[in-house]
This record gives C-alpha cells, structure tokens and sequence, in this order.
C-alpha cells in the first residue's frame, strides 16, 4: 500500500514557491513536459500577471523513493500577508511545511509570520534556501539567519535552485523522510475537514476536503456540522491537478467532493464534513476563521447591474470565505454592499475579478476599519459606515483598532523605516537583531494608518527589500471626528470619513484641494468646504464658468455692454443660490484612490 505525504510549501511572496512546485509536477511525472506551464498552479490569468498566488492550489503526485511508492499530497499557498488566512487553510490540513527562502532577499516578516502558524499546528519544518543560482545570493549569510531562526544545523536546511532543478529530489526526499505519515483511521465514523470550494452548476458545490477519519463513496448521503446543510455525494476523487474521479476517499487523504448542494451560502470552508447516518460527529478544531479588517464599499457603475453583483459577490465568496459583504444604499450612489476585506491587495483582487469574469463597472469607496463609539449611557457601537456617526455631544469616547506591526528591513535602511513609523503615531515595542544586516523593528500602530499607500511607501523607502506583517491586538482609545465634505455647502456623505483629531486639517485640506482639480467647473462658483462639527476646517472655491455675453456686440455704447454683464451676474447669482451640483461617478472614484 502507498504511504502518503500531505504538505505544503509557505513563503514571503516571489520567493520561487509556484516554480517550486512546477519542478515536483516534473519529477513526479504528474504533468506532462510538453503541457507544462510556468507557475503550472496558478491558473488564474491574474496569478501570472502579477507574478503572485492568490488562491490555493492542491495536486496530487505519486513518487518512488528506494522502490517504495509514495502519494504525495501538495498544497500550493499565497505568500502575501493579506492572504494569510489562506495560509492557516492549508496548514490545518496537512502534517509538514516546506518554509521557502529567497536566498537574494533572506528571511520576511511574512516568513517569520508563517513558521509561528505552523508551529502551532504541530508540523514538520523543511528549511530551505531557493535561487542559489543567482549572482548576487547571499547563500551563507541567509543559511544562517534560517538557521538561527529555526535552531538547526546549518547542514540540515536544503540549498536548491528551483528555476534550474538543483537538488530539488533533495527536498522531495527530505518530505518522504521526515513528514509523518498521517493517522490512518479508516473503521471510525467519517470526517472531513473542507478548506476551500468551488462552484460547478451541474454538481453543486464542489468542496476540497481532507479526510481525518472514515471514508466515503459516491451516493453516499452527507451533512455539514456546522451549517446542518445535507446533500448526496455527486462525485469525488483526486487532483492531478485537473479533477480525477475516483471509487473513493478515506482516512488521510486530500479530495475533493461533489456536494449537489446548489446554494452556495450553505457551505462554509472550515466547517466538518459527516454522513448523513452519523450525526453526532464533532466538528473538526484547529481551524482560523477569517476576520475581515478593511471595509470598502461598492457600487455598479450602472443602477441595473445590482442584482449582477449580488450574484458575483455570492460566486467570489464560496471560493474566497473571508470576503463578507452587505447591502448599503447612499443618495449619491445608489444601491451597492459594504464588503469586508483582509487587507488591500485583497480588495485590489477582488475588484479586478469582478471586472473581469462578471463585466461589472464600479465605484469603489475608501478603505476604512470597523471603529467603535461608547454613548454617554456607556453603550457600546461598531461603525462600520461615517453615515453612521453620531453627534459629537453623544459620544462619550471613541476606539479603533490597533495592530502589531512587525518590518524586516536591512540595517542601511533603518533611519528611513523609523521616520516612516514616527509619522504613524503608534508605539515602539521591540527591536529584533536577525544578522549584522538585517533588523526586526517591532511596533504597536493604528490600523487606520496602514492599510491605504503605507506598504507602497514601505517598498518605495526601502528600494523594495523591506517586508512587513501585522497582527490584530484590538480596540484602544483615541480622538477620533467625523471629517465631512460640503460641495455648495452641501453635504457630500460619500466623501466623509472617520479621522484622528490631530490629523483632520490637514486632511481637510488635501481633499478640497483634489476636489477643486477634479471637479467639473460649474455655470457659477462653487464653495468645497471640509467640516468636523459643523466648524470649517479648509475651503476651496471653484470659480465659475465664463460666458462671453459681450462678443456679438461690434461697438456702440459701453452702457450695453455693461447691462449685459449685469445680467450675466444676476443669474449667475440666482444659479448659486438654487443650483445643485451633480458628482459624476468618475470624480468619486478618483477621490476614492489613495
């Protein structure tokens, strides 16, 4: 019988993790060379154009090793710190972890993030150093920082090429050798853990499951633990990495499920797979829920196109649970959701998802957190919406969330990185020495100040080789005021925005400033004011557009022209007095870009 090997490999972003895996679809024989595809399990056009991965991938590979079969099962994860919680799926369901390190750029914060995940899950660590073929890798230097990190022999950590398949069997090895073989328990009642899904119209929803115990056959009838939803086993197999069915999966196998449940709200990943027959199954544990952190609202370009997002957003989430989102109807906008998202590359994705395989056009609010208000009566309310905040003579204190905010930098950046982090008002924690060259600067820091342009201006100040990683702490008091916006002394709600008192004028002014660029000037002058309390803060003004009533006039008296210049000024007045100023949509997505 084949002993199985159920692992994954975690890494900081572009540290080779996809070419990783390219090269063990290789030597396993699981692709075919003439098929084979540069980051072969990336298969979604925005995985190759950004040269990153977003979704998980599971496959497949059968291997011998001293004429011993092996099935080896990979679970290929996102490096991004926005797509941690991808990362804790996947590690949930396996027994070992390949940590992957660039050996030109070493140890990320993310890196350092990732192992503490898999620590806790009790796997099997395999260090090792990728793009040893590089000119200018730093082979020793970051084969000890990994060594010290992990505290093993520096002869223990795996140095490959994975571009050009140096000692990338070593590795296949060192999995075969030292991750467990998982606890094979096939007479027990059935359980499955579903670490993601997918949606098929004619088998439903397609659930990806490791099985802990039992197993289980087409026909069979199911029910999800947590949700209660019940449905029939359509189909089931492997991934090669194309869906390959099979008679059956049981204990310590990676598969997939055809559930038949066609409604996909029904089906939750990280909820316990049972059969129907066999209710009193505890739901698996070890498993994270996603939070979502960042709040951004969207709406359809086009009214009509509502119902179509609905729809998109409800496809999206099945394969991507940590999206939330919500109906919100603004004046300005019209009917749209609230969606609650891991970070900004997420929302980034996610926009240009729904742009590309649903056709919508949208306008996108900016990204903001959840804040929390205590009324004078000491109760307590989430905002998750500047409409939503109240008087400033109801409230009798005000929160947002902090978070633990870990950069790696190289030393000769450091003054750079601390300025950066001064202007964010947070609170320095610990400094880490990782080398001679690199350093680990720990800080407590508002999540309001770094998920909009902070990562941008990280890389930009670093020359692109600093990293970083953040951790939620919770809610901590601050003075915090709603910033609203007033065009033509009226008020413009989807441009308000929860701020820091400190901070406020000048942000005031910033936004008047862009407004009076991007707005559309008017038949009469328009006021752009930034208010907190009903107190203006910054004014800018529009002038008015400038007819020329005078050129059909070719001379006599001066009294003609001027009366007509009069009557120029008297409607241009009247206009003031009761014109009201439309928004285009273009004007709010330009505000709404950081």
């Amino acid at each position: 019988m084949e002993e199985i090997r159920n692992f994954t490999i975690i890494a900081h972003i572009n540290h080779g993790k996809s070419t990783l895996a390219d090269r063990f679809l290789e030597l396993t024989k699981t692709i075919d060379k003439k098929e084979m595809l540069p980051q072969y399990l990336d298969t979604l056009d925005l995985e190759r154009e950004k040269e990153i991965t977003i979704k998980m991938h599971p496959v497949r590979m059968a291997y011998i090793l001293n004429s011993n079969p092996y099935i080896l099962d990979l679970i290929d994860t996102p490096g991004h710190v926005d797509f941690s919680y991808e990362v804790s799926r996947s590690l949930a369901a396996v027994e070992g972890a390949i940590l992957l390190v660039d050996a030109t750029k070493g140890i990320q914060a993310q890196t350092v993030y990732n192992l503490e995940q898999a620590r806790k899950q009790n796997l099997v660590i395999i260090p090792v150093i990728n793009k040893i073929d590089l000119p200018h890798a730093k082979i020793e230097e970051t084969s000890q920082e990994l060594s010290e990190l992990l505290k093993v022999p520096q002869e223990d950590i795996i140095k490959v090429s994975a571009k050009e398949g140096t000692n990338v069997e070593q590795v296949l090895k060192a999995i075969i050798e030292k991750v467990p073989q998982p606890k094979i328990d096939i007479e027990s009642v059935f359980q499955a853990l579903i670490f993601d899904s997918k949606y098929d119209s004619f088998k439903g929803v397609i659930v990806f499951t490791r099985v802990f115990s039992g197993k289980i056959k087409p026909d069979s009838k199911i029910f999800l633990v947590h949700s209660g939803s019940e449905g029939e086993v359509k189909e089931l197999g492997y991934f090669k990495p194309h869906l390959e069915k099979a008679e059956e999966l049981k204990s310590g196998e990676i598969g997939y499920i055809a559930t038949g449940i066609k409604e996909t709200e029904k089906v939750r990943v990280g909820d316990t797979l049972g059969k129907l027959d066999q209710r009193k199954i505890k739901a698996l544990s070890g498993y994270q829920i996603p939070t979502p952190v960042v709040f951004a609202s969207l709406y359809p370009q086009k009214p009509e196109d509502f119902e179509s997002l609905k729809t998109a957003l409800l496809k999206l989430q099945l394969i991507d649970p940590s999206l939330t989102f919500e109906p919100e109807t603004r004046e300005a906008l019209g009917r749209g959701f609230r969606c609650g998202f891991l970070g900004n590359l997420h929302i980034e994705i996610i926009i240009e998802r729904l742009k590309r395989e649903f056709g919508l056009e949208l306008v996108i609010s900016t990204p903001s957190v959840i804040f929390k208000i205590i009324d004078k009566k000491g109760k307590e309310h989430l905002i998750f919406n500047p409409a939503d905040w109240p008087q400033a003579f109801q409230i009798q204190e005000t929160q947002e969330p902090w978070v633990r905010l870990e950069i790696l930098t190289p030393i000769n950046f450091l003054g750079q990185v601390l300025k950066i982090l001064e202007d964010l008002g947070g609170k320095y924690i610990e400094k880490k020495h990782l080398s001679t060259e690199r350093v680990l600067l720990i800080y407590e820091v508002p999540l309001r100040e770094i998920i909009v342009g902070f990562y941008d201006k990280l890389k930009n100040f670093t020359q692109g080789f600093a990293s970083m990683n953040y951790e939620i702490l919770g809610y901590r008091k601050e003075d915090l005021v709603k910033l609203e916006i007033l065009i033509a002394k009226q008020k413009e709600e989807a441009f308000s925005k929860i701020i820091s008192k400190s901070k406020a004028y000048d942000e005031g002014q910033k936004m008047v400033k862009k407004l009076k660029k991007i707005l559309p000037a008017q038949l009469f002058s328009v006021s752009l004011q930034a208010a907190i309390s009903g107190r203006i803060i910054a004014r800018e003004t529009i002038r008015a557009k400038r007819k020329d009533v005078i050129a059909p006039l070719y001379g006599g008296d001066y009294t003609r022209k001027r009366k007509l210049l009069e009557k120029q000024k008297k409607g241009k007045a009247k206009l003031k007095e009761i014109g009201k100023i439309r928004v285009p949509h273009k004007v709010f997505l330009e505000m709404f870009k950081s």
